[in-house]
């Protein structure tokens, strides 16, 4: 692909004019040529708007929240609530009730298997997953069925890096109401595949499973509604969509939270204690033991407002725009093989591939040399790599900010990493 057809401007908005907003996109890499970041999947950059609304709190009106009748905690506690009510809009959620802050993705499916899981699956009883799925939708479920004695079953994939759905079909028929919870990501963190979560819920539900979404890949690029998913639980991080580490939501269906145990035990979550025990608060307290991550969803809010302004659906053509100039000129590198699936419409920006004869770390350690930031490895999905055949791939994976101009340079750099390190055949012995 020439140079001029990859630079073919986003049909939906000019990054251009976003990339001021981020402070970090104007630093150099180690080489000296301009920071191309492409590992926006694991974890994005903030805009200057996120990191002045966390330091204004900082510096202005700190102080622990719901514990004190002073200025600054009424107003700190009427800003961390605020960011709930934040996410409860973006979330499209029935109330804010139903909207749990955690440490982030990972923590919000552990407080899940821990109390939904305990209290609803025994042995016997199956938890249905998908080939895709991140470890922080694998091991707690692994875990639960070390404490239960349930199993956990994998839905598998065809060949285009999608669930096969008359095998899901077969899954469900073979086991039936054994199914209690169908634990699926919306988007997969390698493949990049877009999945049908509406269709999934609606199928769990017939069986009378519950349902929980990983959507730490898909809050990022796409509108959520949680009504119209209708699924029992959602979960994703805060970090990914702009956002501060250390804080993720946790969406749960009221009466489901309202019946679920606490999961963590100590300060703000109690209605009382005494020597013989314990009441515990009404949600969403209950659920947030301890002193919360007040700033953080206070900087949550600040990237939700960003993201929302830029528009959801927009991010997602951008990013659907940069899919297909990435998988069209590497289509033309030699031995590149691009996993997931073929049509860039069934995607996210999310772009994993691996190179005949070279190995992930090699290929990102020399983009790294270029000043494109990649992320290799198995990205936290090994059972995923293990169906694929593969130790390890190479990811890229765009974002708002990034460019055509961006998705060049990356092809380059794969091009240049191909023609270096990959195999040139067998060589002729020499004559003796």
């Amino acid at each position: 692909m020439s140079p001029q057809t990859i630079s073919n401007p986003s049909p939906t908005f000019d990054p251009h004019t976003l990339r001021g907003d981020f402070p970090v996109l104007e630093r150099t890499a180690a080489s000296g040529v301009p920071l191309v970041y492409l590992d926006n999947g694991a974890s994005t950059q903030r805009p200057q708007a996120v990191i002045d609304a966390m330091s204004d709190c900082y510096q202005t009106y700190y102080a622990n929240v719901h514990r004190g009748i002073h200025t600054l905690s009424e107003a700190s506690t009427d800003r961390y609530e605020q960011a709930r009510r934040s996410v409860t809009a973006f979330l499209n959620a029935a109330s804010s009730r139903e909207v749990l802050f955690a440490a982030g993705t990972t923590a919000a499916i552990n407080t899940v298997a821990r109390t939904w899981g305990d209290q609803n699956v025994s042995a016997g009883d199956i938890v249905l997953l998908t080939m895709m799925e991140h470890h922080a939708n694998i091991v707690p479920w692994h875990q639960l069925a070390e404490r239960t004695g349930c199993r956990v079953v994998f839905a598998p994939l065809n060949d285009n890096g999608q669930v096969d759905q008359e095998q899901l079909d077969a899954l469900w028929q073979q086991h039936g109401a054994r199914i209690k919870m169908f634990a699926f990501t919306a988007v997969s963190n390698v493949l990049g595949t877009v999945n049908p979560v509406e269709r999934w819920v609606r199928q769990a539900k017939q069986y009378g499973a519950a349902t929980l979404v990983d959507a730490a890949q898909a809050a990022p690029h796409m509108p959520i509604d949680v009504q119209a998913w209708d699924a029992d639980f959602l979960v994703f991080s805060g970090h990914k969509l702009c956002g501060p580490t250390g804080i993720g939501v946790l969406y749960g269906r009221e009466s489901l939270l309202e019946s679920m145990p606490p999961f963590l035990g100590g300060g703000a979550m109690i209605n009382s204690v005494t020597t013989e025990g314990f009441t515990s608060a009404a949600l969403p307290e209950k659920f947030e033991a301890g002193t919360p991550p007040i700033v953080e969803a206070i900087g949550l809010a600040a990237a939700i407002d960003y993201i929302t302004d830029v528009g959801l659906q927009r991010i997602h053509q951008h990013e659907l725009h940069l899919t297909q100039l990435a998988h069209q000129a590497l289509a033309e590198v030699k031995g590149l093989r691009i996993i997931g699936p073929a049509d860039p419409q069934d995607k996210s920006g999310i772009v994993s591939f691996a190179i005949e004869g070279v190995h992930a770390h090699d290929i990102a350690q020399w983009m790294d040399t270029r000043g494109v930031a990649v992320r290799a490895g198995h990205h936290c999905a090994m059972p995923l790599h293990k169906d694929l055949g593969l130790a390890a791939s190479t990811r890229a994976s765009f974002y708002l900010y990034n460019t055509t101009e961006e998705v060049e340079r990356f092809v380059e750099a794969v091009s240049e990493v191909q023609a270096k390190f990959a195999p040139k055949g067998r060589r002729r012995r020499p004559r003796t």
